[in-house]
């Protein structure tokens, strides 16, 4: 064996170094007062991180899933309209995204909404009524719906043709192959993209702390401006994130380890 070739079995000595400095920092929480206080102003917006992620990684999947279907639909009009949303979307930054949804596209929903139940006798609707976490989690979800999308449709396309073929002589319908042959296999492709988009969505939540959600950004930035303890409050924030982060990529490459083993045996 080339003694220059790297170690398939190389020793995660990274993860060591961040366990330490993990252990580290949970030390000093435990340890120290202020570290203590900030953990216990900061952690309360853990709830409403996990919320925002939750509900807008589901949400998104859902519309990229229907994306990925319509781009590949033989409908030219779905097509075009799918690819122009994903096209369009994508190129946009999701900060510009969330200013954007609350803003602009919210404010104009409820001019529409109300412009069609003006005619029907129903109480107008004010902006103020759509909570700022609300308008979050429809910008990240309209945001990361298009690059889900992507992970679908790669998927998809990745099952064999003379699969589908087999299908269709089977006399399935176009949901019966969806359901029982294509998906199936495909989610062996979607499901490590698709982790390494949740823990992307983890990080970028943060960015709803702009519109003053309550999350662990937020309550880290308004605790920092108060106290002036900048160092100590966002040691903590990113601890937390990393925390979240690293767990979650562990978990996500025993996952892609175990399938890549079920795919051999």
């Amino acid at each position: 064996m080339n003694s220059s070739q790297p170690d398939t079995k190389d020793f995660p000595y990274w993860l060591l170094l961040a366990a330490t400095i993990g252990l580290y920092l949970g030390f000093r929480v435990y340890t120290d007062e202020l570290y203590s206080q900030v953990i216990s102003t900061v952690s309360r917006g853990i709830t409403v991180t996990i919320f925002v992620t939750v509900v807008a990684f589901f949400s998104a999947s859902l519309v990229g899933l229907v994306l990925a279907v319509g781009s590949l639909s033989r409908f030219l009009v779905l097509r075009q309209l799918s690819r122009f949303y994903i096209e369009i979307i994508r190129g946009v930054p999701i900060l510009v995204l969330l200013i954007y949804i609350a803003f602009v596209g919210t404010p104009a929903l409820v001019v529409a909404i109300n412009w069609i139940g003006e005619p029907l006798g129903l109480d107008p609707m004010k902006t103020r009524d759509v909570s700022l976490l609300w308008r979050a989690i429809t910008a990240l979800t309209i945001g990361y719906s298009a690059f889900i999308a992507e992970v679908f449709r790669a998927g998809i396309q990745s099952v064999e043709p003379g699969q589908i073929e087999a299908a269709k002589a089977l006399g399935l319908n176009g949901w019966q192959r969806f359901r029982l042959i294509i998906f199936p296999q495909a989610i062996r492709t979607i499901l490590p993209p698709l982790g390494n988009d949740f823990i992307a969505l983890i990080k970028d939540s943060s960015l709803v702390s702009v519109l003053g959600v309550a999350d662990i950004a937020q309550l880290g930035k308004i605790y920092s401006a108060g106290s002036y303890k900048y160092l100590e409050t966002y040691n903590i924030v990113a601890y937390i994130y990393l925390l979240m982060t690293i767990t979650l990529s562990l978990a996500l490459r025993r996952i892609e380890s175990k399938m890549q083993a079920e795919k051999k045996g």
